[in-house]
């Protein structure tokens, strides 16, 4: 069958490119999926813009997130049929009208849920809970500080945390954000501008910090682990601050950060008992098994539906990607088809 198909060799989101191609049959194991709905993840622009260490190379389609119907199955399938209404992960490949993929990537949309909240849920809820749970072993009664507490994978991290127990302090770019915060339940919403370390540290006067879910780099990352308390843990999974505006990426600017990123001298680890690890969900994709699991074990916490912030049409992914690119989105980005 054919199908359309965002390609591009990475390095400048111009080189996005539509195209219509063929679909081979599904393999024995494989669904063939009719994409209805496509979710946009930070790890997109980075690997669109060549900064993310998996970016395959040359052409290759895009997109770690989907939601649609199921329309062929292989022979040996049996956990979906023909006809369900299913979201997906993907190694890449997102970006199109038609996916084939290992059913072990399939699971069915709950109930009551939009082919949008299916594409706006799998990545960025995996991304909050192993970053609190199988690493920062977050616990009722501790403090987690949450970076980009607006964005997607924030909501979730915020939503999960309260679930646990802990307290909650939220971090925004824009002021304009702090009403989503409120609405979300964080416990202390805060605005990362020049006055930041400062408020940060009056929330703090009473409380440990225990856990960082870090999405910068430089000074931000390395004035949150000072405050770490003794056992605390920053869990780095992004590097925000690596993408710039525009079409492709300013390498000088780029070139400047690196040479400049934070060093962290593994002897002082051990001076205050605290912890750095980092992590990227792309290298969990072979353990399927532990998907299912922390999917599972998320579902018990009942966290409730995600939130779709934006919603753009297929024939509008490129802007889809320069906006979340921008930073002023709330929520998830997704693209209908």
């Amino acid at each position: 069958m054919q199908r359309q198909a965002y390609r591009l060799k990475a390095g400048n989101i111009n080189n996005l490119k539509l195209i219509t191609e063929e679909l081979p049959e599904p393999g024995p194991s494989e669904v063939t999926l009719e994409v209805k709905a496509i979710g946009l993840n930070f790890a997109d622009v980075s690997v669109i813009m060549g900064l993310y260490s998996a970016t395959p190379k040359g052409q290759f389609t895009p997109g770690l997130e989907v939601s649609g119907v199921v329309t062929k199955v292989g022979d040996a399938v049996k956990t979906v049929k023909v006809g369900d209404r299913v979201m997906a992960v993907c190694r890449f490949g997102g970006y199109a009208t038609h996916v084939n993929m290992d059913e072990k990537y399939a699971m069915l949309i709950p109930e009551g849920w939009s082919f949008e909240e299916g594409a706006a849920y799998l990545v960025q809820v995996l991304t909050a809970y192993y970053a609190l749970r199988p690493l920062g072993n977050l616990q009722a009664g501790q403090t987690v500080l949450i970076h980009s507490a607006a964005g997607g994978t924030g909501i979730f991290a915020n939503r999960i945390a309260k679930k646990i127990g802990a307290i909650t302090i939220g971090t925004v770019g824009s002021s304009a954000k702090l009403d989503l915060l409120r609405q979300e339940g964080v416990d202390f919403p805060i605005v990362r501008d020049e006055h930041f370390f400062k408020n940060l540290d009056v929330i703090l006067k009473d409380r440990e910090l225990n856990l960082v879910l870090e999405t910068n780099n430089g000074k931000m990352l390395m004035e949150d682990f000072k405050r770490l308390s003794p056992m605390g843990r920053s869990i780095v999974y992004s590097a925000a601050d690596f993408i710039t505006h525009g079409n492709r990426p300013n390498l000088l600017k780029i070139i400047w950060k690196f040479l400049t990123r934070p060093m962290i001298d593994p002897l002082k680890l051990t001076d205050g008992n605290r912890g750095m690890l980092g992590f990227n969900l792309i290298y969990l994709y072979e353990k399927s098994q532990l998907l299912h699991q922390y999917i599972q074990e998320i579902k018990e916490l009942n966290i409730g539906k995600p939130r779709v912030g934006h919603e753009l049409t297929f024939d509008k992914l490129p802007d889809a990607v320069r906006l979340l690119q921008s930073g002023k989105t709330m929520g998830k980005v997704v693209v209908k088809i």
